[in-house]
């Protein structure tokens, strides 16, 4: 009953905080935004209460349906079953055995599948003026915005995600991420970044704006070294599982080719890879293009995120380390589709068209890939585009699922928890209709979702 309800206003909400781009101001939508506030409160009131019982069930579920993805192989197993023991699968096959206890459910026609997982997100931004939210829009009333976008991503079958940074809401993703772990929202398991960090007048300072305004960044500042470490110190202290930095920033394309300046030196990047490492953790870069990138690989970086022109030199450097690229495709497509003027149309197409181009290059080179779609800017339980725009862009149905979910659970640091349908794994597993291995459009047909074992979408 409550599920039914949160799934009703949440829907509600999300055509009321996602008006067209085209037409109208920011300020036009003020009242609307009031409006759906309201509705978000009665969101957050309604996953509370039943928060209490987001736990795995009590008895043993079988899951039947006609086919399930071996990502690890490749291939397509039919029929398929899996039993579900608590918030683990206990056994996977053509047939498991069904305790006198279990609930079957028989899902039909359709494939078993690993929870999808997004390794570039960011809950705490929605569509419109990217710049404009962190100024005219409280952290509190973010922070809401942000449960119902761990909803839509949950219930559109991603059940990981990485978020790359809150744009200006400090560490508010570390309540998000513990709400999630507690059982008191629903939402995807989480890697957190709080804040970036940027340079002063870099790719995500408030530039533009009235000085007199001292209108505040969307990253933390960090110039050299040892701010980089006083920064990541803090932002540790606050809940964040990794650090993401602004590397590369603003992008031009000159005479075929990108050109963007670069933020740290290597040497100041590897001073925080290694400030990472003391603790556990790890550091993932914006990086469009060279020098950047090359940096940031000798350096030793998990990821490079968007990763748009690469050298010879530093794809060797990625594959050699293990590094691994995170395209972003959905999100260029989105901006050349919803571009202000046609002038940034045109410069989001051919931005896009060499980011096809070298795409091809990185995968013959043998790139790590993983999958990210940098949503947010563009609405919350849409990214399953992202892996429809890889296999676009030249890499097989079978190895964009393997780079998103073998991958993807490497990256976040769930290697062998999640990503694969096998015993001891996390309960992580959605059904598809159709089979994405013959047409990987079927991941945009979620229609059964549960994580930990938990049934949140039937």
């Amino acid at each position: 009953m409550i599920r039914a309800l949160v799934i009703f206003i949440t829907q509600g909400v999300h055509h009321l905080w996602n008006p067209p781009i085209a037409g109208g101001t920011i300020a036009s939508h003020m009242a609307n935004r009031r409006t759906a506030l309201l509705f978000c409160y009665a969101v957050v009131m309604a996953t509370s209460a039943a928060g209490q019982n987001l736990t795995a069930p009590s008895r043993p579920i079988v899951l039947h349906a006609a086919r399930m993805l071996d990502v690890k192989a490749g291939k397509i197993v039919k029929p398929s079953e899996i039993l579900v023991e608590g918030d683990r699968i206990a056994e996977v096959g053509t047939s498991v055995k069904h305790p006198a206890n279990a609930e079957v459910i028989d899902l039909g026609d359709r494939t078993l599948m690993p929870g999808l997982i997004d390794a570039h997100i960011h809950l705490f931004l929605h569509p419109g003026a990217e710049d404009l939210q962190t100024v005219q829009e409280s952290v509190p009333e973010r922070t809401i915005m942000a449960t119902l976008a761990a909803r839509d991503d949950l219930m559109a079958g991603f059940t990981a995600e990485r978020d790359m940074g809150t744009e200006g809401a400090g560490s508010a993703d570390t309540a998000i991420r513990n709400a999630i772990n507690d059982g008191k929202i629903p939402g995807p398991r989480l890697r957190i970044s709080g804040n970036a960090i940027n340079i002063l007048g870099g790719h995500e300072d408030a530039i533009g704006y009235n000085p007199a305004q001292h209108v505040l960044p969307n990253a933390d500042y960090a110039n050299n070294a040892d701010e980089l470490t006083a920064v990541m110190r803090e932002q540790f202290k606050e809940g964040a599982d990794f650090t993401k930095i602004y590397e590369t920033g603003a992008d031009l394309i000159r005479d075929g080719k990108l050109s963007t300046p670069f933020q740290y030196t290597e040497g100041q990047l590897e001073a925080a890879v290694k400030e990472a490492a003391r603790l556990g953790k790890h550091v993932a870069v914006h990086a469009t293009g060279e020098p950047g990138t090359l940096f940031a690989a000798q350096a030793g970086v998990i990821s490079i995120d968007h990763a748009d022109q690469l050298s010879e030199e530093t794809m060797h450097l990625m594959k050699e380390k293990g590094i691994f690229a995170v395209p972003t495709f959905t999100i260029f497509e989105y901006f050349a589709e919803h571009a202000a003027n046609p002038q940034s149309g045109a410069r989001q197409r051919q931005m896009l068209d060499l980011k096809a181009q070298e795409f091809k290059k990185q995968i013959s080179a043998g790139v790590p890939m993983a999958v990210g779609s940098d949503v947010g800017p563009f609405p919350h339980g849409t990214q399953a585009r992202e892996l429809v725009l890889m296999v676009k862009y030249g890499m097989s149905p079978a190895a964009v699922l393997q780079a998103d979910l073998l991958n993807g659970a490497k990256l976040l640091g769930w290697e062998g928890q999640i990503g694969s349908l096998e015993p001891n794994y996390l309960a992580d597993v959605v059904a598809v209709e159709g089979d994405p291995l013959q047409n990987i459009g079927a991941v945009n047909r979620v229609s059964f979702v549960m994580k930990d074992g938990m049934i949140y979408k039937k």
